[in-house]
């Protein structure tokens, strides 16, 4: 018991270190889903639909663990992983980070149906960004097949990734009540 004038006592280490792991979850968790993601299976790449789905959705509902500087970051491991021109996955998800931080008091609101239609706003966006950086960095106009693909696998992708997601922030709401 407190005498009173006294300042409570600081947080002990393993509720500082529970407090850094859950808001550390959103950029690990999508950085190890980049990770496996980014794996050779034939199918084209699903790295760029997770990077952006995890940037959107961890700024949206959790943006306390989802800085810029992790946008930054998990843009830099999108480039590395996937070969493309440094620079093109940091700028389409640093971009993502700020403008869906804009539009959060809104979206969070909202019902699955209606952010997952703003996030097919958010995607075709990307997309059509990195298309276009990826035609100024080459001089020449890249297929557009690729680019069609990898819309439909980003909003497709959205909902599963979501879920997953929803519950992880669930988890660790609940873990924040009972800490």
């Amino acid at each position: 018991m407190a005498r009173q004038g006294r300042p409570a006592s600081a947080p002990g280490l393993l509720a500082r270190l529970d407090a850094l792991a859950r808001a550390a979850v959103p950029s690990v968790t999508t950085a190890l889903g980049m990770i496996l993601a980014a794996a050779p299976v034939g199918l084209p790449s699903l790295l760029p639909a997770v990077g952006l789905a995890g940037v959107f959705f961890w700024s949206l509902f959790r943006p306390g663990s989802m800085p810029a500087l992790a946008a930054f970051g998990l843009g830099l491991l999108q480039d590395l992983l996937g070969f493309a021109p440094i620079g093109i996955g940091v700028l389409t998800l640093l971009l993502t980070h700020a403008a869906a931080l804009r539009v959060r008091r809104t979206l969070t609101k909202q019902s699955f149906l209606l952010v997952w239609l703003a996030y097919c706003g958010f995607a075709l966006l990307a997309v059509g960004a990195g298309y276009l950086l990826q035609a100024l960095l080459a001089w020449q106009v890249p297929p557009s097949l690729p680019a069609i693909a990898q819309l439909g696998l980003t909003i497709g992708l959205y909902p599963l990734l979501a879920w997953l997601m929803t519950r992880a922030h669930r988890a660790m709401q609940r873990a924040e009540v009972l800490a």
